[in-house]
C-alpha cells in the first residue's frame, strides 16, 4: 500500500492512491465519514479523460494511520501539503467534498497557490456554517448540534451512522418526508467504509464543521468550481454553496436541483462532467 510518513508534532501515515501518468493532476479530498474510496467513480472518469488522479485518506480515516492527535484543519492542510510535495505535483486541481472543502480552503490559506491552479468545492462546508457567529446569521450548524452528534456517534456508532447516512443520501419531499437517492446498499457500504476509521477521530472532526473559512477563501485567487445539491439536508445549499460567490473572485456554479449531500454516489455522472468541463 502506498503510504506517506508525515512528521511534525502529530506524526502518522497517510494512505494514498495515484494513477500516475503525465496528465494534469487532480487531487481529491474526501468527506466525513468516508475515505478515498468515495471518489472511485469520479476518479475513473477523470483518469479516462487523461488526468492524473490522486486521492488519499485523511488521518484517522480509511487506511491512514490512527494517531491520537492532529485533528484540526491546520494539520490536515499540512498533511495535504506533504503529499503534494512528496509527489512534486504542480498545476494541480484541488477538489474537496464536504469537510474536504475545508482542506482546500485551509491549504490555500496556509500554503499558497504555488502548486495549484484550480479549486473545486463539492457539497462543501465552506464558507462558514456556524450560525452562532454574530456576522454569520445564514449559517446552518451550531456547537450544541455538534456536541449532540458527537455524543450520538460515540454512544452507538452503527446506529448513528445509519441515520446520518440515510439523511446524507436523501432529499426532502413536498409532503415533509424524504426520498433516498441511492440504493439502500449504498448506506451499508458507507457504514463499512466509516468503520475503517477510528471512531474517536470521526468524533473529533464533527466540531470542525463550524470552522470559519471566509478569510481562507479570500486568499484563493485561482478559478473555482462549486457543485452543490439543492436538496442537501446535511450542508444546506443556501448556507454554503449558494454563498460561495461572495467570497471568490472567479467561480463557476453548478447547482444540482435534485441532489442530496452524497452527490458522489447519487449523481456521479453530473459531478464528473462538471469537473471535466471546468478543467478543460
Amino acid at each position: 500500500m502506498p503510504m506517506l510518513n508525515v512528521g511534525g508534532d502529530h506524526p502518522t501515515e497517510i494512505y494514498f492512491t495515484d494513477s500516475a501518468g503525465m496528465g494534469r493532476p487532480v487531487v481529491l479530498v474526501h468527506g466525513w465519514p468516508a475515505s478515498e474510496a468515495s471518489w472511485k467513480q469520479i476518479g475513473a472518469v477523470l483518469q479516462r479523460a487523461g488526468h492524473r488522479v490522486i486521492a488519499y485518506d485523511r488521518r484517522g480515516f480509511g487506511r491512514s494511520g490512527k494517531p491520537g492527535s492532529g485533528f484540526d484543519y491546520d494539520t490536515f492542510a499540512a498533511d495535504l501539503d506533504a503529499l503534494l510535495c512528496e509527489l512534486d505535483l504542480v498545476d494541480v486541481a484541488l477538489v474537496g467534498f464536504s469537510m474536504g472543502g475545508g482542506e482546500v480552503a485551509r491549504y490555500v490559506a496556509n500554503h499558497g497557490t504555488g502548486r495549484i491552479t484550480a479549486a473545486g468545492f463539492i457539497a462543501a462546508i465552506t464558507p462558514c456554517l456556524d450560525a452562532t457567529l454574530p456576522d454569520n446569521p445564514d449559517g446552518a450548524f451550531t456547537p450544541d448540534a455538534a456536541a449532540e452528534m458527537q455524543s450520538g456517534l460515540l454512544a452507538d456508532p452503527p446506529g448513528f451512522l445509519k441515520g446520518f447516512l440515510t439523511n446524507f443520501y436523501s432529499v426532502p419531499t413536498d409532503d415533509g418526508g424524504a426520498k433516498l437517492m441511492v440504493p439502500a446498499s449504498e448506506i451499508d457500504h458507507s457504514i463499512m467504509i466509516a468503520g475503517q476509521g477510528n471512531v474517536n477521530a470521526l468524533a473529533a472532526c464533527i466540531p470542525l464543521w463550524l470552522t470559519d473559512f471566509r478569510q481562507d477563501l479570500a486568499k484563493l485567487k485561482v478559478p473555482a468550481l462549486v457543485i452543490h445539491g439543492q436538496g442537501d439536508q446535511v450542508v444546506p445549499f443556501a448556507a454554503s454553496g449558494a454563498r460561495m460567490p461572495q467570497f471568490l473572485d472567479a467561480v463557476t456554479m453548478k447547482p444540482i436541483p435534485d441532489g442530496p449531500h452524497g452527490l458522489l454516489a447519487s449523481h456521479p455522472d453530473e459531478v464528473a462532467q462538471a469537473l471535466l468541463a471546468f478543467l478543460a
